[in-house]
């Protein structure tokens, strides 16, 4: 079992920045490949952000050139950085990890980003 924990989240002003952390309870990033995700009210939960084992990212189109995603293995930890957010960026993020060898998918519980004036 993988439990996933996420924090980082709460209010911050249109244009503003917050950093999402997602820790891991155990090493997994060697054959897992890990994901954030996220959901508005009335919303299907969309891709965010990916991360594979290897180190290869790819983006949602809504979200390049200002959210990064990164890992640090020491840790057991995946980061979103967000940056120049904006009011539709407005959800419950979720941190998600998939097994690159057998249909393994584990979810953390949720942090919210709320962006407003």
């Amino acid at each position: 079992q993988v439990q996933l924990v996420e924090s980082g989240g709460g209010l911050v002003q249109p244009g503003g920045s917050l950093r999402l952390s997602c820790a891991a309870s155990r090493n997994i990033f060697s054959t897992y490949a890990m994901g954030w995700y996220r959901q508005a009210p009335g919303k299907q939960r969309e891709l965010v952000a990916r991360i594979s084992s290897s180190g290869s990212t790819n983006y949602a189109d809504f979200v390049k050139g200002r959210f990064t995603i990164s890992r640090d293995n020491a840790r057991n930890t995946v980061y979103l950085q967000m940056n120049s957010l904006k009011p539709e960026d407005t959800a419950v993020y979720y941190c998600n990890a998939v097994n690159d060898y057998v249909t393994y998918t584990y979810w953390g519980q949720g942090t919210q980003v709320t962006v407003s004036s």
